[in-house]
C-alpha cells in the first residue's frame, strides 16, 4: 500500500482521536505573495523571531513525485521550544502526534500557501490544565503573527 493510499486512513484516525471533524475554523492558513524558496527562508526567520527553533524540514515532494504528482515545492516545517515540548509531553503524552508544531508550505503559481492546525483544538486533551491552555493560546497568537508576516511579504 502506498503512502497516499494510507493517507485517508491516517486522517480518519487523527480525526477520530480528536473526537470531531476538522473544520475550516480548526485550520490557520495564509497565502504568501512570494515564490517558494523565498517563503521558506522568510518562514524560518519568522519562526526564529518568535522565539522558536526549527527542528526539521521534511520534503514531501519525493513521495508526491512517486505518486505521479509534479511538484518539487512542498515541505513541512517542524518547530518549537525543545524544553517546552519535552515538559508538555511528560505531562500529557497524548500530545505526541501534535508536537513539535508544524507548518505545511506548498507552491501555487507565484505564491506559497501555508497551513497548520489551530493549537487551541488540543485543549480537549487536558481541559483542566490552565497553564497548558494558556500555552496553546500563546502558540495560536504566535502562529497568527507569523502568518500575518508571511501574508504581508516583509
Amino acid at each position: 500500500m502506498s503512502h497516499w493510499q494510507t493517507l485517508p486512513f491516517v486522517l480518519f484516525l487523527l480525526l477520530a482521536a480528536l473526537g470531531r471533524p476538522v473544520l475550516a475554523d480548526d485550520l490557520l492558513m495564509a497565502r504568501a505573495p512570494h515564490p517558494f524558496p523565498e517563503a521558506m527562508l522568510d518562514l524560518q526567520t519568522a519562526i526564529a523571531e518568535h522565539g522558536y527553533h526549527v527542528s526539521h524540514v521534511q520534503r514531501v515532494d519525493v513521495g508526491l513525485g512517486r505518486s505521479g504528482f509534479k511538484t518539487d515545492k512542498y515541505r513541512i516545517v517542524f518547530f518549537g521550544k525543545a524544553d517546552e515540548v519535552r515538559e508538555l509531553l511528560q505531562r500529557h503524552p497524548a500530545l505526541a502526534p501534535y508536537l513539535p508544531l508544524k507548518i505545511t508550505l506548498f507552491a501555487e503559481a507565484d505564491d506559497t500557501l501555508l497551513t497548520t492546525f489551530d493549537p487551541t483544538m488540543l485543549t480537549r486533551l487536558a481541559p483542566q490544565d490552565a497553564d497548558f491552555i494558556l500555552r496553546l493560546k500563546r502558540w495560536k497568537n504566535d502562529l497568527r503573527s507569523i502568518f500575518h508576516e508571511m501574508r504581508e511579504g516583509d
